[in-house]
């Protein structure tokens, strides 16, 4: 039995390739902060966030975690780097609302919310707090 069965509406075997290859990447990055903090890197367990990015996903049910608009789980998996190098942004933009994972405390903590690549491309290194901090100032500056 598959425990990370996906719970929206895509391909099992892209959901799975996906949320193995989050968890690798988001642990090797995790685990080199923490070794350039000098601190314990044995906490970082692929498993582990493996188990969290999954949940998150549950959590999400489909939707940005931060902005409620429903994410296009078909992007998963289709980002070409040949189209992205020759149409650059027209092409980057495309994939707005393609899902992608949130830390959501700090790094090194297995913790996420699931959001838009353009949410999170929005929100960087900022906590949510500080981002609606920001989103305040546009919108005062701008109405």
């Amino acid at each position: 039995m598959n425990k990370y069965y996906p719970p929206i509406d895509i391909d099992q075997a892209v959901y799975k390739r996906w949320l193995q290859r989050k968890a690798n990447s988001l642990a090797k990055r995790d685990k080199e902060w923490l070794r350039s903090q000098g601190k314990d890197t044995k906490i970082v367990v692929i498993k582990e966030y493996k188990i969290a990015i999954h949940d998150a996903v549950c959590e999400c049910q489909g939707k940005d975690a931060y902005t409620g608009e429903a994410l296009d789980w078909n992007l998963l998996s289709e980002w070409k780097n040949e189209k992205a190098k020759k149409l650059k942004r027209k092409y980057k933009k495309k994939f707005a609302l393609l899902p992608t994972v949130d830390h959501v405390d700090e790094l090194g903590v297995a913790k996420f919310k699931i959001c838009a690549w353009r949410t999170n491309d929005a929100k960087n290194d900022l906590s949510l707090n500080e981002l609606i901090d920001f989103c305040k100032k546009i919108i005062k500056n701008n109405t």
